[in-house]
């Protein structure tokens, strides 16, 4: 008797369309083996690096630059807003930390987007750099970001005023925090 191979295993198809499940703003991704622009009347690429400034100005965490491994908590990351951390299924390393702080309900820092004003260093800014308050005080962390927009690890207490960072040639550069839209209201 022949072996019978699952429906899902033959099919071959050879491109997905499907809404980003993080979050509405983030658009329909194509993922294709083919090139997506002859998927799509009047397609074309865009530019890799418009999407990186479009997903830090929404406040999307992507990848180990954004989100590094055994230093990102998955709700200061915002991750339970983007249908990434399930409290009724599954296990996974630092479960029961992120069940206590998701009932207890207390998260005093998030990855907020951040907009950068002033004179940056040719190298931008990197990953770690430290936030200050008006009164130099750590407010967070610089986590990654791209020309003047990125994503910063911050104290919510702290995004509403001012903030900076300061460069290696000791200048200051104005750190501007935004809470996104497409976050609950809840948390606003």
């Amino acid at each position: 008797m022949p072996k019978t191979v699952p429906l899902q295993e033959r099919v071959e198809a050879t491109a997905i369309l499907t809404r980003d499940p993080r979050t509405a703003c983030m658009g329909w991704r194509l993922l294709t083996q083919d090139h997506g622009v002859t998927l799509v009347p009047r397609g074309r690429l865009g530019d890799l690096q418009d999407y990186h400034i479009h997903r830090y100005q929404q406040g999307i965490p992507e990848g180990v630059c954004d989100l590094p491994p055994g230093v990102a908590l998955p709700l200061e990351s915002n991750l339970a807003f983007m249908n990434g951390v399930s409290f009724t299924k599954g296990c996974y390393i630092g479960q029961e930390l992120t069940a206590r702080t998701h009932h207890m309900g207390v998260i005093r820092k998030r990855l907020f987007p951040v907009h950068l004003e002033g004179p940056l260093p040719d190298s931008g800014i990197g990953p770690g750099t430290v936030v200050l308050t008006e009164t130099g005080q750590t407010a967070g962390k610089f986590r990654a970001g791209q020309g003047n927009v990125g994503l910063a690890l911050l104290r919510s207490d702290t995004i509403k005023g001012p903030l900076h960072i300061k460069t290696s040639e000791n200048r200051q550069v104005v750190v501007t925090a935004s809470v996104p839209d497409w976050w609950p209201t809840a948390t606003k």
